[in-house]
């Protein structure tokens, strides 16, 4: 009798949630799109509210969630969710009445793998690579 092999757990999908999700590779990022990131995160409330959704990871943050953990009024977190969407650093999603952000993890590696692409002219430096996240 022939042994059914399934696929490995993380590519499974729930029993409810349709077919699993594979995210796909972002395009190698560009000098202006990589000018536009940077400039993104370039202000230091900007900064902060990104790296709180990146460590939300894929389940995301509502507006209310955010300007809660930073202290931001709802105006100026809204501006600077909309830079960050902007620059391709956040997502956007509407579930029901509510707004959920997530970042744009896979737009955040383009963006340091371009910073180290050339990196000590292909000689070796020390940088030690980074495993892959564990969230996204």
């Amino acid at each position: 009798m022939a042994e059914l092999k399934r696929p490995p757990l993380a590519l499974r999908a729930a029993p409810d949630a349709g077919p699993p999700v594979t995210e796909a590779k972002p395009p190698a990022m560009d000098e202006a799109a990589a000018v536009a990131a940077l400039a993104a995160l370039a202000q230091p409330m900007r900064l902060r509210v990104f790296r709180a959704l990146v460590g939300a990871g894929p389940a995301g943050l509502t507006p209310g969630t955010l300007a809660a953990t930073l202290g931001l009024p709802p105006s100026s977190l809204s501006f600077h969710l909309k830079e960050l969407v902007h620059a391709g650093l956040a997502q956007a999603e509407r579930q029901g009445r509510h707004l959920l952000y997530r970042p744009a993890v896979g737009r955040m590696n383009a963006l340091l793998a371009y910073l180290t692409d050339h990196c000590c002219h292909g000689e070796p430096c020390g940088l030690v690579p980074t495993p892959p996240s564990r969230c996204c």
